[in-house]
């Protein structure tokens, strides 16, 4: 129960909140990031639009509900036990709309809103009605030619490519690359630019990408429910002996496996929630949790208890808006290989790319995926096999591989997942089968 004596305005805002549940410290803290922010606002003006805000649900026009926003854009709330820091928006959003809000990367700002976070201006507009939830866009179907035959065809071998991996050192830099940002910054839509291809480009195996292929949607960007992004607009004239092919959401949309070495450890992890967190620590795993310190391994030498033992928080996945995201939580480094990235940033397929601390990194992106599946269809089955290999994710934890590492294999470091996107490789599947898969798939078997 909040005391008697808060004053009138704590207690209207807080009756408001999405989560009258709470109780004991969630309480507290609720009741603290009020208070803060009543105490900003009687400074800076604006209690009035906020609560004019929550109490119609925004159905009322309001302006922006401004604080000052910190050095890091962060906000400090509370003190001991209650003491937490995020981001003012999010905050907020959570408290009075959306009590499931996991990450900045789920909100964007709507047109009219002068001071949103993103903007980076000295203050920050923190009303809930200001900011809507990225909605994930629809993927349009993938056409299938319906009269093509491959009996007898073998299919291609998807072991692990012999050639060595290059390396992209991301370093956390103020202001961060275009393809890495810092966790307190929501990532901008990616501008190709001349350092990235430094390396020098190379020819995918998977073909040379389409120079029609624009930049990968960002999480402030997205088309609404059952549209089609200009680009995939359909022929309504499709012939007839084509067969469309729709992507589904399935129920778990990743499913992660844990290797020490060459040595799977556990059993495999079925995500459901958008949030995944992948750590070290000792604590029993839940559905937005993978925790790796419990696994045990009688092949664990000491170079692997070593590396565990600085896995710490280790790294947090967010799927939100089509796309996936992998930030660093671990105080050392995390090492990431995403093909689907990659080509996006148009590196070798095989580029292993160092996240550090503190930063995020946009490792999938399901238009663009959608993109090359719709392209591979038309040079034939062995084109759209190739494709599982974009559907895979491998991060190793505090050890990097590569040609500039010692280790040259991600089986030659301690402890890395290899992350299996469900969504994208079930579409897979079920494109080969319209095709006329010669052999029955086993789409996770070439780790």
């Amino acid at each position: 129960m909040l005391p008697m004596s808060q004053p009138p305005i704590i207690k209207r805002l807080l009756s408001y909140k999405k989560t009258p549940d709470e109780v004991g410290d969630e309480e507290k803290w609720s009741e603290k990031a009020v208070k803060s922010l009543v105490k900003k606002l009687k400074r800076t003006g604006g209690l009035q639009e906020l609560e004019k805000a929550i109490t119609s649900n925004g159905a009322t026009p309001t302006g922006c509900v401004n604080i000052p926003r910190s050095l890091d854009g962060r906000l400090q709330v509370g003190e001991r036990v209650s003491h937490r820091k995020g981001l003012p928006h999010v905050i907020y959003c959570r408290l009075w709309r959306w009590p499931d809000l996991q990450n900045h990367h789920e909100l964007k700002a709507i047109d009219t809103c002068q001071y949103a976070f993103n903007l980076k201006r000295d203050d920050v507009c923190i009303n809930p009605f200001h900011y809507v939830r990225v909605e994930t866009p629809v993927l349009p179907p993938v056409f299938v030619p319906t009269n093509i035959h491959h009996e007898g065809i073998p299919l291609p071998p998807l072991s692990e490519d012999t050639t060595l991996p290059d390396n992209v050192i991301l370093p956390a830099t103020d202001p961060p690359p275009p393809h890495i940002f810092s966790a307190e910054t929501p990532p901008p839509a990616y501008q190709p630019s001349d350092d990235l291809s430094s390396n020098g480009t190379v020819d995918s195996p998977l073909g040379t990408l389409s120079s029609s292929i624009g930049s990968p949607i960002s999480p402030t960007s997205s088309y609404g429910p059952g549209s089609v992004p200009p680009h995939h607009q359909l022929d309504q004239t499709t012939p007839p002996d084509y067969q469309p092919v729709t992507y589904c959401e399935p129920a778990y949309w990743c499913s992660v496996n844990y290797y020490e070495m060459k040595n799977r450890v556990g059993e495999v992890f079925n995500a459901s929630k958008p949030s995944l967190t992948m750590d070290g620590f000792t604590d029993p795993s839940s559905a937005d949790r993978f925790c790796l310190g419990l696994l045990s391994n009688i092949h664990r030498d000491s170079v692997i208890e070593q590396t565990r033992r600085h896995i710490g928080r280790g790294v947090r996945l967010l799927y939100v808006g089509g796309e996936v995201y992998a930030e660093c939580l671990s105080e050392s480094s995390i090492f990431v290989q995403s093909m689907n990235s990659n080509l996006r940033y148009h590196w070798h397929p095989a580029t292993v790319c160092k996240i550090p601390p503190g930063c995020v990194m946009c490792v999938f992106n399901n238009q663009f995926f959608a993109q090359q599946l719709a392209q591979s269809v038309h040079q034939g089955f062995e084109e759209v096999f190739k494709l599982t290999r974009m559907c895979t994710i491998r991060i190793s934890f505090v050890k990097g591989w590569g040609v500039e590492y010692r280790r040259q294999m991600v089986t030659s470091t301690p402890c890395w997942v290899e992350v299996h996107l469900n969504g994208p490789l079930q579409w897979l599947d079920k494109v080969l089968t319209q095709m006329g898969a010669p052999n029955p798939i086993d789409i996770h078997s070439y780790s």
